[in-house]
């Protein structure tokens, strides 16, 4: 989701906070926990709650073009989103996007404060693809980021979109894709 359909929620939270240290993304981190745990402790450090983190939210929007391009794929076949986001993070984004159906984690808080992460499974994504294709379902998946290759790979076609130069050159067997237009034809293509 974020990356591709919405802002980077901790990019916002770092340039509203002025803490350049949680602008580090899946982009930039393959190891999940290594960086979710980074993120509590500088959470802790400088007193951040999730109210916090919540209040930026409700400022962001959606990319431009992902509400159409989401109202018009859902019109060719099903569509669920994956994400590594938090259920306590996607409301206010989730509802601009016409409520789409979205699969993603869950924050341990305590007081506002939050305290853990709870991860519905590991490799949650790579798994609901996996599951998704032993049901037949055709699956075409697409993401940006380090967290996302497991699930392309598992997918009947994957691409990459707005990745950065890093995850193309490491993963060339993913056709990269810059805008939701492009990534949207070439859907259609694998549908056909």
């Amino acid at each position: 989701m974020e990356g591709v359909l919405t802002p980077e929620i901790w990019i916002a939270v770092a340039e509203k906070t002025k803490i350049p240290e949680l602008r580090r993304t899946t982009r930039d981190e393959p190891d999940y926990d290594k960086l979710m745990r980074g993120r509590l402790a500088i959470l802790d450090q400088h007193g951040l709650k999730l109210s916090d983190i919540q209040q930026v939210i409700g400022m962001l929007q959606p990319l431009p073009g992902a509400r159409e391009f989401l109202d018009e794929l859902r019109t060719l076949t099903q569509v669920v989103i994956l994400s590594d986001t938090f259920e306590q993070f996607a409301a206010p984004l989730l509802k601009q996007l016409n409520w789409p159906t979205l699969l993603c984690h869950k924050l341990v808080v305590q007081n506002d404060r939050i305290v853990d992460y709870k991860l519905r499974i590991r490799d949650q994504k790579r798994e609901a693809v996996v599951a998704f294709r032993k049901m037949n379902y055709h699956v075409v998946s697409a993401g940006d980021s380090y967290n996302d290759t497991a699930m392309l790979l598992a997918a009947n076609a994957g691409f990459l979109i707005h990745a950065p130069d890093n995850v193309k050159k490491e993963f060339p067997q993913f056709k990269a894709v810059e805008s939701l237009v492009e990534l949207m034809q070439f859907i259609k293509g694998t549908l056909a």
